[in-house]
């Protein structure tokens, strides 16, 4: 299968007249006179100090090369969008408002350049490996400091490795952030199986407990023989999984969602139990259909995904407003530009299948508490969708070394939203790990 999917000819000639409007007036006949692309850095790569890895061997360079025919293909179908009748209420409880999603998809058609994201990955080491017959990309960047420590971040649905640019900076060349050069680390950022440009697995099996081992053989493959992991939403069930595995050279671990559910409960809760138990009902009552329709028939919604950009929008869209620390205003804390970055990596790769059967696989069995006894900090941002106390945390991971709860902003994509806060929690947590 082709990278960067692109119907075929048949399909694509039910697009003729609008594709026919395109040919005679040229690329900029699909914008208003007044649409200009975005022109806004995402991240000023020449700006982070890093030292490119050395070549190992089994891992290649990648680079990111979108045809331009797939980028015209997504601004034909964003123009003949059909969209619903709108919401009957004045909130979020029935989804994401029509007139919201109508404004970015506006810029997206209008306003957005891929290739400024493009630009900005591929002035970062990209590579990708086979392991366990599945291609796996990553990003590698290495501190210039010396005895920087190795760190691998793993993100999770509907993220992806664009929610950590912006950490790359302080925790790489910690020395032009406000840190020390004690404070850096080298990044491992891999994108999941079946996400980004990682492979696609062709058959059942790539849950929770298998991407660890994956990561495991990674971080080997790279030459690391101590090293430290972080996680939040899937990647915090990854990180749990290669604590409990005892990932050879895995140090300790952080988590910005520590997954305790069912609750680790130990006689009467109390009243700080009983709120983080009452989050865990709210949620399963009321917030989580999307993951029980993608553990059970991510097939089916992958065929709205693959064929539509406004759905594949709306599907992140309204994850990025309701579980940000935002008020439902995630232009908020995070710009069009970084969403779109993010939706755009989701539909050029046709991964909304692919990644929703992470949730067939794993949701319901892996993606809940295990006992740890390797060394695990916890960082509770005051936006994330669940709140556990800590105790239910000293219960669970019998080395829990640091927890933090006592943060001022920053939600369930603490790295995307608060990149510097989220890097001054890894600077702080890791520490004494070093």
């Amino acid at each position: 299968m082709d990278q960067f999917p692109i119907p075929d000819l048949a399909r694509r000639s039910a697009l003729r007249g609008l594709a026919a409007a395109a040919a005679a007036g040229g690329a900029a006949s699909l914008l208003p006179a007044s649409a200009e692309a975005s022109t806004t850095a995402r991240i000023d790569v020449s700006k982070i100090a890093f030292e490119r890895p050395a070549v190992r061997a089994g891992v290649k360079p990648f680079k990111v090369a979108v045809p331009q025919a797939a980028l015209d293909d997504l601004k034909l179908r964003l123009s003949m969008a059909r969209w619903p009748d709108p919401e009957t209420v004045t909130d979020w409880s029935q989804g994401l408002p029509l007139q919201r999603l109508q404004s970015l998809v506006d810029y997206w058609q209008h306003g957005y350049n891929w290739r400024a994201a493009e630009a900005t990955l591929n002035a970062l080491p990209q590579f990708t490996t086979l392991i366990d017959g599945l291609d796996i990309h990553f990003l590698h960047v290495r501190s210039k400091h010396a005895n920087a420590l190795p760190l691998l971040l793993t993100h999770g649905w509907p993220g992806s490795i664009f929610e950590f640019l912006k950490v790359i900076g302080p925790l790489v060349d910690p020395t032009a952030h406000g840190g020390k050069a004690e404070d850096a680390f080298h990044l491992v950022i891999p994108s999941l199986p079946g996400f980004g440009f990682s492979g696609k697995p062709q058959a059942t099996g790539w849950g929770l407990p298998r991407i660890a081992r994956a990561w495991s053989l990674l971080m080997g493959r790279l030459g690391y023989s101590k090293w430290v992991a972080q996680g939040g939403d899937w990647g915090a069930g990854v990180t749990t999984w290669l604590a409990k595995q005892h990932a050879p050279g895995l140090a300790a671990v952080h988590l910005n969602l520590p997954i305790l559910f069912p609750p680790p409960l130990d006689g009467t809760p109390d009243a700080q139990e009983q709120a983080a138990i009452a989050q865990l009902v709210a949620f399963d009552g009321a917030k989580s259909g999307y993951a029980k329709l993608q553990g059970t028939r991510p097939q089916t919604i992958g065929y709205a995904l693959a064929d539509s950009p406004v759905a594949q929008a709306a599907w992140i869209y309204e994850k990025l407003g309701t579980w940000s620390d935002s008020g439902n205003d995630p232009e908020s804390v995070l710009s069009r530009d970084d969403m779109l970055d993010n939706i755009m990596l989701y539909w050029l790769t046709d991964s909304g299948a692919s990644s929703a059967r992470l949730y067939a696989e794993s949701f319901t069995t892996d993606f809940s508490t295990q006992k740890l006894d390797l060394p695990v900090a916890v960082s509770i941002f005051p936006g994330e969708l669940f709140r556990p106390p800590r105790k239910w945390g000293e219960r669970v991971y019998s080395r829990l070394y640091y927890w933090n709860e006592a943060l001022p902003r920053g939600g369930h994509f603490a790295a995307f939203e608060q990149p510097a806060l989220f890097s001054a929690e890894l600077r702080r947590a890791f520490a004494t790990i070093r």
